[in-house]
Formats: C-alpha cells, structure tokens, sequence
C-alpha cells in the first residue's frame, strides 16, 4: 500500500457538510432521538446471533444427516454475515449504544465471525472511511493480483476473465479471515503504527490475536470432532459457513463502491484530493435498493452507504430517515448522490465495471 498520506480540500465554499450536519442535528434533537441503535437494533441483534448460533448448538446436540448438517451451515453463514453487518459493524463504531461497554462487546462479536477488532478498527474505520477509494490507501480496494477493482492497478491477462470468476472468489472473505489476513494485516498495521483511538501495546495485540484465535478453532473445529462429529464434516461444513457469509459481505462491500458511477480519486502532485473529505464521499460512494425493506434490513443499512460514510456515528436504524436529508442537501449544491433503484441493477453495474477494469488499458 502507498505510505504517503493524502490530504483533503478544506476549500468548501458550497458549505455541503456544514449545511447537511445542521439539518440531520435539527432532526435528531426535533425528533428527541439518540443517534444510535434502539430497540429495533437490539431485537434484530438477538435475531441474527440466534440464526448464527442456534444451528450450531442443533448440529452438536442432534444426530442429523450430511444434508441437513450442510443445510444449517448456510444458515449458519447467513446469520454470520447479518452479525456482522447489523451489529458488529455498529459496535466498532461506536454507533450500537450511546453506552461505551456495550458498543465495546458488540464490536468484539468480530471474535466469533473469525475476525480481529483491532485490524477491522484499522482496516475500515481508519483506511476505507477515511481514503474511501483511494488506490493505494483504501485496501478495500486491493485484492492482490487476482482482481483489477481500478484502473491504476496493474492489468494482467487474466482480468480479461474476472467479471466471470470474481464472485466464486468473493465467498472467501471471512475464511481467509480466519488462516492469514488477521496475521499479515497485524505485522503490517504496527509496522505503520497505525491504531484507531489510543495506539495499544503490540505484545498485548499479537496476545489477544493467537488466544482469540486458539479460541477460534477451538469452538468451530475442536469441539465438534471431539463430540463425535467425522473430521471431513465439520470441515466441510465449517467452508460452506465462510463461504455463504464471505460471498453476502463481499457482494454488499462492492456495491458501494466497485460500481460504474464511483470515482477513484487520485491526489495532485502535493498529495491534495480536489474535493472536502465530505464531498469526496458522495463521489466514491453508492447507494442501492434504498426503498427495498428486506435489503435494509438485513445489510444491516449498508445500502445507503453514502449516508454511513458521511455519518458513521450514527447507527444504521436511521438511514433511512436521514436519507432524504442528505440527497436534497447534495442536490441543493449540484453535487452527486448515486444510487441504485434496485439491488439487481447494482450487481449488474458492479460485473459490468469488473469488465470494464479487465480489459487491457492499453487497448481500451
């Protein structure tokens, strides 16, 4: 990843953000609403950790057929991906509870989704909201050699083929989680001394890192096999658990941004972006299938990622209320708000972009 740290326009003589911050306060204190999760969010907590966790205590409890024991697994990886999205996502940034202990458990569910709090604190709250779409700084972006996400990466042959091959990759996210990310990320991230909050000693992250993850597989592997369960099925299973969740969140990530109408910015020759980190937000971000309740729901209001990234304090449950604000806000100062009327029409954006990306640059 590039070292040298971009720097955004303060020129904002449009008053974008000091316009629409006003306006989504006013509603809040006009409404006499926190700004974080209610009862709503706490009830759908409960939901998604019991689709989580409830199939795996049926399949340690009950002698069930392969089939049925896969089947849970997606159910497993479902719920897995709703934790993820409703309520870890919250947790880490600080928008679950106006109560800092709470956010603080609810962030650490990342723990049983095979995740780190400290490397996702880093790797999303500090380098995708900050360099949203930055090549080089935002490493939501960098998927190695075997996907072009943009144009300044390097073009390979075989990007001629990802728009057909991405999606069977997309379903390891979390797996990948689970044996190697967590440890490269980790080496990497106290190498650039980077922390969200107040920098932590690295003998008590590489600490909490091995013990969380002895933990780990201890729970998801250990046990089962322990309790009787072959080997190759819980092995199995345990891949078709990642692989549901991995293919839900990395499909939901590039909607957002991996799509025909988002920018990648790059800075000038000082390093400067052109626009106010606010502004650069509506040029990189993309809501989709804003009206659609089931998709609202269970991502947990990653659809309306725009207002997320303009406004990651304030939890998911008032989206869609703030919504309208930010849109006339940004139609007000003719600036742009992308979104995507349907999911379908946001996927189909984000594959056409991937071969679009694949094509040789030269050429093109």
């Amino acid at each position: 990843m590039n070292t040298t740290i971009p720097t955004f326009s303060k020129n904002d003589s449009l008053k974008f953000f000091r316009t629409l911050n006003t306006r989504v306060n006013n509603y809040f204190k006009e409404n006499n609403i926190k700004k974080t999760g209610n009862w709503k969010l706490h009830l759908k907590a409960i939901i998604m950790f019991s689709l989580f966790l409830t199939p795996y205590f049926l399949i340690l409890a009950l002698n069930m057929p392969f089939w049925l024991m896969l089947l849970l697994s997606i159910v497993m990886g479902i719920g897995m991906a709703g934790v993820g999205m409703n309520v870890m996502h919250d947790g880490n940034h600080g928008s679950y509870s106006n109560k800092s202990w709470l956010n603080k458990i609810m962030g650490g569910s990342i723990y049983i989704l095979a995740g780190n709090v400290y490397n996702w604190q880093v790797q999303h709250n500090v380098l995708h909201h900050t360099y949203t779409n930055i090549h080089g700084h935002d490493e939501d972006l960098d998927a190695g050699k075997i996907i072009r996400f943009t144009q300044d990466a390097k073009w390979h042959r075989f990007h001629k083929f990802q728009h057909y091959y991405s999606v069977f990759l997309y379903g390891l996210l979390t797996f990948n989680w689970a044996i190697t990310t967590d440890f490269r990320q980790m080496k990497n991230y106290l190498r650039r001394k980077l922390s969200y909050g107040e920098p932590q000693s690295p003998v008590k992250l590489w600490t909490v890192l091995v013990i969380t993850k002895i933990i780990y597989i201890s729970i998801w592997l250990a046990l089962p096999m322990i309790l009787g369960i072959s080997w190759w099925k819980v092995l199995l299973g345990f891949l078709v658990m990642h692989y549901t969740a991995g293919l839900i969140l990395s499909i939901i990530f590039q909607l957002a941004h991996v799509v025909e109408e988002t920018a990648n910015p790059v800075p000038n020759d000082e390093g400067e972006i052109e626009n106010t980190w606010a502004i650069h937000q509506l040029y990189t971000t993309a809501n989709f299938a804003p009206k659609n309740k089931i998709v609202n729901w269970f991502t947990g209001g990653l659809n309306h990622q725009i207002e997320h990234h303009i406004f990651p304090h304030i939890s998911h449950v008032h989206y869609g209320k703030i919504a309208e604000i930010v849109k006339q806000t940004a139609k007000e100062c003719n600036l742009p708000y992308h979104e995507f009327k349907t999911m379908r029409g946001a996927v189909a954006a984000h594959f056409r972009h991937l071969k679009e990306l694949g094509q040789n640059p030269a050429m093109a």
